[in-house]
């Protein structure tokens, strides 16, 4: 058979396309290796952060008081950016080319390849503008972020709920690297900062492709190998919503600076607490404006001050039943004994008055805490003695924290003999039993905070225990989802039960028929004790402290108004209406929904 040759011409057409092939791969492998090298590099796999929604705030019965809402930020990688474009990217954001300037070496400060927000929370018509734009834009990308929301507009709770900031640079150096990167969120004050463990979640990561001007187009592997965030924890408090909504309107509408105080006496649960004036939360939350935080720092108000844990003002005559539970414990007096009352008590050469110089006649202890006679307890005092008065305050909790889960609480000293001999020096040199006498009705070196007070009158409610306030209720574990429940302390006093009856009864005829009259509440039998702390600096602060029902309290009550003159006119009216709003309106609700946080929601 005759075999078939290949023409000339069909090598040489070959080998002209072999020929332009191996060309054409030399200039790509040899030629243009940095220039595709460069491409190539770029088409990769990029770990993107996915930041994590905190948990959610609830008050007592299910009520969101703290959500997550989504905004939309802008960030940057310094190694990826022209900054050639930064007057295009300021038009498009409506922010000036210096502060991109600024921004862009901060985050060049930090990484040159790691992405670091530039701008946050931006309006929608900035977020469409740069969208359009986004191609021409290497380095920069939009990723959106969760911020606080506060459904509830009754209230604001602001020295309690607090607020979160993004993290700098200078505050990251101080935080665990495993945990914290830069510009996550994390709890500032308040319960978003006691319980930053439970409310934050865990970082999750997309893996995508990204092409040469580092945009992303693909997910890799179809997002079979993404790490999801793992959502933060919820948070259930012990405070409910209706009530605190009206111990903030009741203390607004005074004009005046204060605290409420609410609690569970049998438990330490706060059901409401205030301290006004206050802040919107929203303000703080993220990032501030300069012009934002001036504003708040230099008000002479100052609403960033939490009167609730940090005043320490003299607690007045409230003070007094620790003066009677002293002097009874020790068998100093009996529950018979009585002192007599001209309305001048003169020690040394020193006139002290009470009942604006009327006099009580002869009164026993009972009596003495339903008039609040200053006669009295300034000759009890003098007989107890600075060393048992100290004692028994330190029972009660005075010169300590309370343990309530805030973390800015602030303690008042406790007036000892060591605390005047270091003060004022030596014992009848720097310092003399006229000091005692005003300890005995409150005044002098004596201060307290409106919590210390609230956790007094709840050990004076329940009669002998000493409870913990505190604030969370439950939690949602966010590693197993399981609602937990924390245990806080409490101590019994040692201290009779008798004594306890005789200083209860006082409070309950102060109330019924004494200088508490305004806390009364129609149909229900109500305790109390109302307190006038002297101000050197102005207008007297008004003090109630008091508890109800009086044979079975379930709610124990503070309230301080500074610079408002009598604590029976404008203390104890406050006090009244908001246990008479629990008792009459929330407390059936409130036992319906005390299991609450053992169901998931």
């Amino acid at each position: 058979m005759r075999e078939k040759t290949i023409s000339p011409l069909v090598y040489g057409a070959l080998s002209l396309v072999f020929a332009v092939l191996l060309g054409r791969l030399f200039y790509l492998q040899v030629i243009s290796s940095e220039t595709f090298g460069q491409i190539s590099s770029q088409n990769s796999v990029r770990k993107i952060p996915v930041d994590a929604s905190r948990g959610t705030i609830y008050d007592r019965n299910g009520i969101p008081i703290v959500e997550n809402q989504p905004q939309y930020s802008v960030q940057v990688i310094p190694a990826e950016f022209d900054k050639s474009k930064i007057p295009q990217i300021a038009w498009l954001l409506g922010v000036s080319e210096q502060f991109l300037h600024e921004k862009l070496k901060e985050a060049e400060s930090y990484s040159r390849y790691a992405p670091t927000r530039i701008l946050r929370d931006i309006r929608l018509e900035a977020l469409l503008r740069l969208e359009e734009h986004l191609w021409q834009l290497p380095g920069i990308d939009v990723v959106i972020e969760n911020k606080r929301k506060y459904p509830r507009k009754d209230f604001r709770a602001s020295h309690v709920l607090g607020y979160t900031k993004f993290i700098s640079k200078q505050m990251l150096e101080k935080l665990p690297k495993d945990i914290y990167a830069r510009d996550d969120i994390i709890g500032y004050a308040g319960l978003e900062k006691t319980y930053e463990n439970y409310l934050r979640g865990q970082r999750g990561y997309k893996l995508m492709i990204v092409n040469s001007l580092g945009k992303q187009v693909a997910e890799y592997e179809g997002g079979s190998q993404h790490i999801p965030a793992q959502r933060g924890g919820d948070l259930w408090l012990t405070i409910d919503a209706s009530l605190q909504a009206v111990a903030e309107s009741l203390l607004t509408a005074t004009g005046k600076s204060g605290s409420i105080v609410a609690l569970n006496p049998q438990n330490g649960e706060i059901l409401a607490i205030t301290s006004k004036p206050d802040y919107d939360p929203a303000l703080l939350e993220g990032s501030t404006d300069a012009a934002t935080w001036t504003a708040l720092t230099k008000d002479p108000k100052n609403p960033l001050f939490n009167r609730t844990t940090q005043t320490r003002y003299p607690p007045g005559s409230t003070f007094k039943m620790i003066s009677a539970i002293a002097a009874l414990e020790e068998k100093i007096i009996t529950p018979s004994t009585v002192f007599g009352c001209s309305g001048h008590f003169k020690f040394g050469d020193k006139v002290f008055l009470c009942h604006r110089g009327k006099g009580h006649g002869g009164l026993d202890v009972t009596r003495a805490i339903q008039h609040s006679c200053n006669s009295f307890f300034y000759q009890l005092v003098l007989r107890v003695g600075l060393d048992r008065w100290a004692k028994y305050s330190a029972m009660f909790g005075f010169g300590e924290k309370t343990g309530l889960d805030i973390a800015d609480e602030q303690t008042p000293p406790l007036p000892t003999r060591e605390y005047f001999n270091k003060r004022y020096g030596p014992y009848k040199v720097g310092w003399h039993d006229g000091f005692l006498v005003n300890l005995g009705i409150g005044q002098g070196d004596i201060g307290a905070t409106p919590i210390q007070m609230a956790r007094y009158v709840a050990a004076l409610a329940n009669a002998g225990t000493l409870v913990q306030p505190h604030l969370l209720k439950a939690y949602r574990d966010k590693h197993t989802g399981e609602i937990k429940t924390p245990t806080f302390e409490s101590k019994t006093l040692p201290i009779s039960k008798s004594t306890f009856d005789i200083v209860r009864n006082g409070m309950r005829l102060c109330v019924s028929d004494g200088t508490g009259r305004a806390a009364q509440i129609d149909g229900i039998e109500v305790a109390g004790k109302t307190g006038t702390a002297q101000n050197p600096h102005g207008d007297d602060h008004a003090w109630f402290i008091g508890f109800a029902p009086y044979h079975n309290p379930t709610i124990a009550v503070c309230v301080l108004v500074e610079n408002a003159g009598f604590g029976g006119q404008v203390a104890a009216p406050i006090a009244g209406k908001v246990m008479e709003y629990y008792l009459k309106h929330l407390q059936p609700a409130s036992r319906a929904n005390a299991d609450m946080a053992e169901t998931p929601r």
